[in-house]
């Protein structure tokens, strides 16, 4: 049995990269943790970054990305079900599992083995708070994780309505069916985390945004839009579905849109490093490696501390 990897940072700091480098190096195998990557044809404004599992000819296997259709709602009770079918599948294969993304979340969900119940829509529920504010809905569920004593649904992963609603609707029905849960497993990681100073994080994440549109990014949401999915669930994903919908929908201009997204964006990564110290709180260790560093000395480091002299 092989010890799980972990890497996790804030968007447009390398993760990607480094974990497909070191799978090469280990005989690998990368199991996303992602919370949209999960969209098949949502490639651009989720930053796949695809090309990065191809190394000097070497395909690195990867796990939970493109498994369910634009539209649909996939939740953490089915990330961690996907996720032990996959890390077991490696382990069973005698391959090094290697857990890489940025949604504290799902990273949190396995790390520290939450216990979660498959909750049902509550649609009385979710008409009761239709036209609700996000700041009313992120105020109700702040109330509702005080009762219940939930690290969950943090402000990283909630950052719509819809997705603030869906939230409340899992932290009421756990509140009210406090035993029907599954029993995950506890899994062992070594964690490292990817630290970049704002600065520099600021300039990559400004760079990477103006190379997806320039790469197709308003056209992928274009093509996904003249599949069928509604602008309404489109914007649910956020970040890059939310602002680049409301441009090809004619809401807001492209300069205003762009404007509006790196912001959105920047925020964005100072949450999830405000998760990630959240984790190291909640008794998670996590290794930092300077962002700045060459590639090879970042794997060099997680080898040596995977497999000590």
């Amino acid at each position: 049995m092989k010890q799980l990897v972990t890497i996790l940072g804030p968007t447009a700091c390398g993760k990607t990269t480094l974990a497909a480098q070191l799978a090469l190096l280990c005989d690998g195998e990368i199991i996303s943790a992602d919370s949209r990557q999960v969209y098949r044809g949502m490639d651009i404004g989720t930053g796949k970054d695809l090309d990065d599992y191809h190394i000097d000819g070497h395909d690195i296997p990867y796990h939970l990305i493109d498994i369910c259709e634009p539209g649909s709602k996939y939740n953490l009770f089915e990330y961690q079900r996907d996720f032990l079918l996959a890390y077991n599948d490696i382990q069973n294969r005698e391959k090094q599992p290697i857990l890489c993304g940025g949604t504290g979340l799902y990273l949190e969900s396995v790390l520290r083995g939450y216990q979660l119940s498959p909750v049902p829509q509550n649609q009385p529920l979710r008409d009761s708070l239709e036209g609700k504010t996000l700041e009313e809905l992120t105020l109700t569920l702040e109330c509702l994780k005080q009762k219940s004593g939930s690290s969950m649904h943090n402000t990283t992963d909630v950052d719509s309505p819809q997705r603030a609603i869906r939230a409340i609707e899992i932290e009421t029905y756990n509140l009210q069916h406090p035993t029907e849960k599954r029993n995950f497993p506890s899994i062992p990681s070594l964690v490292f985390g990817i630290d970049i100073d704002r600065e520099t994080r600021r300039e990559r994440i400004s760079k990477r945004l103006r190379e997806r549109l320039n790469n197709g990014m308003v056209e992928e949401i274009r093509r996904i839009l003249d599949s069928g999915v509604t602008s309404e669930d489109l914007k649910y994903y956020g970040l890059e579905y939310k602002f680049v919908t409301l441009y090809v929908i004619g809401q807001i201009s492209f300069d205003q849109m762009f404007h509006d997204l790196e912001i959105a964006i920047h925020q964005f990564a100072k949450r999830q490093m405000t998760w990630f110290r959240g984790m190291e709180r909640r008794g998670i260790q996590i290794h930092w490696l300077d962002a700045t560093l060459p590639t090879t000395d970042k794997v060099n480091t997680i080898l040596t501390m995977l497999s000590p002299p």
